[in-house]
């Protein structure tokens, strides 16, 4: 059983249509020979149907003939019996306006009761394999509110994806070598000599890492070595220092992100990259291809040649590419270290080429717009087709607000709120939806106060509460002998509220819903759906009684709210966020 009714119902219409365009012609009705392909739209306005079919307009030239006049004669031929549609009208200068009949929505009931945990996923994704990358924060310090919403965006994205039929990974970057873990172990270093000889005896580096942590890290390694390391050989003592600070800081992130819900497949470390030659090889593979050269003393990616082809590709004039500033990047130093840059090309070869995922998704901050055309030309250059396959989700930032307004700095530390200090003020639940309440290129607004709020102010708890809701209902109704029944024993005739009805049309959107969240990487879309679902219900509550005399009604009522349940439960369990059953 097909779980999107909605498209089904839409290519019955299509199929209705042309079958009663064809019992016209051989009628004498209409004149036969052409193909007429009109377009099938569900109207703004559910007074004029369900769907409006355009053909009669889409066929006026080839038939000549008014549009109603053909509108007309596919009425007359339309077969509906056994169709999910109970009528057709004709309307305006010659839309066909569908109706759905009863058996429509007993059939949105049956296709949630059918697969109750799996309805709304579908095979779209034909099994593609599709790694998502997300969050990857340095482990030089805690993760902040930025990683806080790219952590439940890539972690509900790819719940999304998996959902949609596609085989995803979720994996974490870790930045542990080059400049910034350098950096990390100078500071530590300089917090750890400032313990032995004073803060004015060992000067700080300029652009060294200020936080607390840093200071905890040095006095942790006082407490354990005393000033033992001090005698080490420097760059000896540098890496042992950088190694104590990762050995510390990583299992904080899992744990953090444990506590938010997330669990990743992989933690992939860049070291290995620069270990195995990884970084090297690919570098030498640019070289090969032609797209390096040589200047003062380093290596570079002709980078600029690489995005004029991308460009020209997707359909850039070359008067535009022309007028691009695009510059070169260096991939190996002067000092023969590899930069950033080309460990991340490599990175993403190791994603493609060694591992084989058809498509990478990363999730970056809005800063790294610069980054991504760049990425995906050099991936080209090694014959990967990185402007297709590896798309990049851009975030924007998020504004923390309390009592109405900014709060830019941790009470504690003076720096960036941390996540792990923003789970113990808020719950997870209300984190994770907050921070996937809108699409990641719009700034995000967290209230702190409203989170915490328990009214219908508040989204999360407005859906949550919509499922405590049903809970209590199926509850106190089993306590009077009342149990939902099958699908195939409610008789969906008699939902015929116009609340009743809406409700149905809300459940059965909710797999295209979730495929067009897969489609355009955006998992927001499951929060506004799970809203306006939740709105749909509690009307519904509202407006029609489940406990009546009459048994039938009761029946179908019930299994239409347990339903509601069960398609709230599964929208919450994509977005990892609980769905109880008190409040």
């Amino acid at each position: 059983m097909t779980h999107n009714l909605i498209q089904a119902a839409r290519e019955q219409v299509a199929q209705l249509t042309q079958q009663a365009y064809e019992r016209a012609v051989v009628d004498g009705g209409l004149p036969g020979g052409q193909t007429i392909i009109g377009t099938v739209e569900v109207p703004k306005d559910s007074k004029n149907g369900d769907f409006a079919s355009s053909f009669a307009m889409a066929g006026a030239k080839a038939l000549k003939m008014s549009p109603r006049a053909i509108a007309q004669a596919i009425l007359d031929h339309l077969e509906l019996t056994d169709s999910y549609f109970q009528r057709a009208e004709i309307a305006g200068p010659g839309f066909l306006n569908f109706f759905y009949a009863p058996r429509w929505y007993g059939a949105v009931l049956a296709a949630v009761e059918s697969d109750p945990k799996g309805y709304g996923g579908s095979g779209e994704g034909r099994g593609e394999k599709v790694m998502v990358e997300f969050v990857s924060a340095n482990p030089t310090g805690p993760m902040h509110m930025g990683n806080a919403r790219g952590g439940v965006l890539g972690d509900t994205l790819a719940n999304v994806l998996r959902r949609d039929g596609y085989d995803t990974w979720k994996e974490f970057y870790v930045n542990d070598a080059g400049n910034q873990i350098a950096k990390f172990a100078q500071s530590i270093n300089a917090r750890y000599m400032q313990l032995i000889v004073g803060e004015d005896a060992f000067p700080f580096p300029e652009n060294g890492y200020q936080g607390d942590d840093i200071r905890e890290l040095a006095q942790a390694i006082y407490d354990q070595h005393g000033d033992s390391w001090k005698d080490l050989p420097e760059q000896e003592r540098l890496d042992a220092m950088a190694q104590f600070g990762l050995a510390v800081n990583i299992p904080k992130m899992k744990d953090d992100l444990r506590k938010y819900g997330i669990e990743y497949d992989q933690w992939f470390f860049e070291s290995e990259l620069h270990n195995s030659g990884y970084v090297a090889e690919t570098v030498d593979l640019l070289a090969q291809k032609g797209w390096t050269y040589e200047k003062d003393g380093a290596l570079w990616l002709n980078t600029t040649e690489l995005l004029k082809r991308k460009y020209l590709a997707e359909g850039k004039s070359q008067e535009q590419v022309d007028k691009l500033d695009l510059k070169d990047d260096v991939l190996r130093r002067a000092n023969g270290f590899y930069t950033y840059f080309a460990a991340d090309i490599a990175y993403h070869r190791n994603k493609f080429e060694k591992r084989g995922f058809d498509k990478v998704i990363n999730v970056w901050g809005a800063d790294h717009h610069g980054h991504v055309a760049r990425l995906q030309a050099a991936l080209d250059g090694l014959g990967l087709d990185g402007s297709h396959r590896l798309v990049i989700v851009l975030m924007q930032l998020v504004n923390l607000l309390q009592n109405g307004k900014p709060v830019r700095m941790s009470k504690r530390t003076g720096k960036a709120i941390a996540l792990h200090d923003l789970l113990d003020e808020i719950s997870v639940d209300a984190a994770r939806y907050y921070f996937n309440n809108r699409v990641s290129t719009s700034p995000l607004d967290f209230d702190l106060d409203l989170a915490v709020r328990q009214d219908s102010d508040n989204p999360v708890y407005y859906v949550q509460y919509a499922h405590a809701r049903i809970c209590s209902l199926v509850a106190r109704m089993g306590e009077a002998g009342v149990a939902v029944c099958p699908a195939g024993q409610a008789d969906a005739s008699l939902l015929a509220e116009p609340e009743e009805q809406a409700l149905v049309k809300a459940l059965a959107q909710y797999p295209e819903e979730v495929h067009q969240a897969a489609r355009t990487y955006d998992p927001s879309r499951i929060n506004r759906y799970l809203t306006g679902l939740a709105g749909d219900f509690h009307r519904f509550y509202n407006a029609c009684r489940c406990m009546v005399d009459d048994p039938c009604l009761q029946a179908a009522r019930l299994k239409l709210a347990d339903t509601t349940r069960q398609v709230l439960a599964n929208g919450l369990g994509l977005l990892g966020v609980s769905a109880p059953e008190k409040m």
